[in-house]
């Protein structure tokens, strides 16, 4: 009986799972809306009048504020010192909002309105998804480090491996389920936003039951630790300078960072064209055009944990990551090349992609602590998702204005592609760093005894 008394909270598995459970939710929640608008770009780009450029400026909007503003830094240093529960409140209010103003865009006709030039939805729009990747991009941070704490010394991959699984079935049932709300009623674009506000607002009030148990699980530690003061997040450290300057000028952590920028770019804005791609290449009617770009997500459910708990037992993280990037490269290039058009060709090569798309992140983020001390690793999240984001609001921008000049995907493929290969070239970069730094990104992440 005083061995019960004296676990914590997070000792209990029912309750580490449940903790881990309702912020994934949230999470998926949140990915849901991410993409919500991703498979209806022929809609805009037809019965609402947006270009090509217009649509590519919406898409990068994500990371307008995280990127320019510097949200990012800001977001880490707030997590630090307020601690998990009023970030976490903080930052998925901030999705909420962002998602209502971007409903309010696509749901009101402006007449032909305009803003700074632009026409008035897409600027709002682009606004509401804005404030809307803040607190997206800040809540991913939150979840990660509420992971951290609810596993830490325990099965840490397999739930890094199944947050991020439930996260792509968040993706996957936007890209799958939004171009059928849409045709259902008459084309509006409007009605699936409005549906990922909904979902949005059940893994907001989620978040609050997480709350309750993590003040449980704080006050389960203070009765373990009387000497310690019961407060959240106590070991943790806030950013500084030294950190910063220390994380920098690691050759091993730029390696990684740029491979992350590069990798992420051949695939997140991909997926936000990839239905028009199918419609147009491939010749799949409209309504159903976004289940195939849904396989990918759905394919990283399984695979994800899959490779990550290889990597946990086996090892070869830098080998993981070069054929996930080289299988990236492949399926870019089959993408661009004028043979096959036919729907289960797109189908076989985005199953290849997801195949990929599990190895890399499987593989790059339990990696970055062997690269990066304890210590600093807040702040290497922080600059890693920083330079991500960058390359998630540019990238769109970059392929609108190539399908607004060319009007050829075989050309938008190819810089996909290039991103591919620069990602291939970093990874094999990455593996002969840590043969010369020692960080044993090739060896296994679990100890023998």
């Amino acid at each position: 009986m005083t061995q019960q008394i004296q676990q914590t909270l997070r000792d209990n598995p029912a309750a580490r799972w449940g903790a881990l459970a309702i912020v994934s939710i949230t999470m998926a929640c949140g990915y849901f809306l991410t993409d919500v608008i991703s498979p209806l770009e022929s809609i805009l780009t037809g019965s609402k009048g947006w270009s090509s450029e217009d649509y590519g400026f919406f898409s990068g909007a994500y990371g307008y504020i995280n990127v320019f503003l510097l949200m990012l830094f800001f977001g880490g240093i707030i997590l630090d010192k307020m601690g998990i529960r009023f970030t976490g409140i903080l930052s998925t209010f901030l999705m909420l909002a962002g998602a209502a103003i971007k409903y309010y865009a696509f749901k009101t006709d402006f007449g032909g309105q305009m803003i700074l030039g632009m026409n008035a939805q897409v600027v709002l729009a682009s606004l509401g998804f804005a404030i809307f990747g803040v607190g997206a991009e800040i809540t991913g941070i939150t979840v990660s480090k509420i992971v951290v704490k609810w596993f830490n010394g325990k099965e840490m991959a397999l739930a890094l491996g199944l947050q991020v699984a439930m996260a792509r079935l968040g993706t996957a049932a936007a890209l799958g389920v939004s171009p059928i709300i849409a045709h259902r009623y008459e084309g509006d674009p409007s009605a699936p936003v409005l549906v990922g506000l909904i979902v949005l607002l059940i893994g907001f009030l989620s978040y609050f039951v997480y709350v309750v148990m993590d003040k449980k699980e704080d006050a389960s530690e203070a009765l373990l630790k009387k000497d310690q003061q019961a407060t959240e997040d106590s070991d943790d450290e806030g950013f500084k300078l030294s950190d910063i300057k220390f994380i920098v000028t690691n050759r091993a952590f730029w390696l990684i960072t740029l491979l992350c920028l590069c990798f992420y770019a051949g695939v997140f804005p991909f997926l936000k064209f990839a239905t028009k791609l199918m419609i147009e290449k491939y010749h799949v009617e409209q309504e159903f055009a976004g289940f195939i770009p849904a396989l990918l997500p759905f394919g990283t459910i399984l695979l994800t944990p899959l490779f990550g708990g290889i990597y946990d037992r086996i090892g070869k993280g830098a080998t993981l990551m070069i054929i996930g990037s080289f299988m990236l490269l492949v399926v870019h290039i089959l993408f661009a090349l004028p043979i096959l058009n036919f729907w289960w060709f797109a189908v076989i090569v985005m199953l290849v992609l997801g195949v990929a798309f599990s190895l890399v992140p499987s593989a790059m983020w339990p990696s970055v602590p062997k690269i990066v001390p304890m210590k600093q690793l807040g702040s290497a999240y922080a600059i890693i998702f920083y330079i991500q984001n960058i390359g998630l609001s540019l990238v769109p921008i970059l392929i609108g204005k190539v399908n607004a000049a060319f009007n050829n995907y075989s050309i938008t493929m190819a810089v996909f592609a290039v991103f591919g290969l620069v990602a291939v070239i970093l990874a094999l970069t990455l593996k002969g760093e840590d043969k010369r730094g020692g960080y044993g990104l090739e060896l296994p992440n679990v100890k023998k005894d």
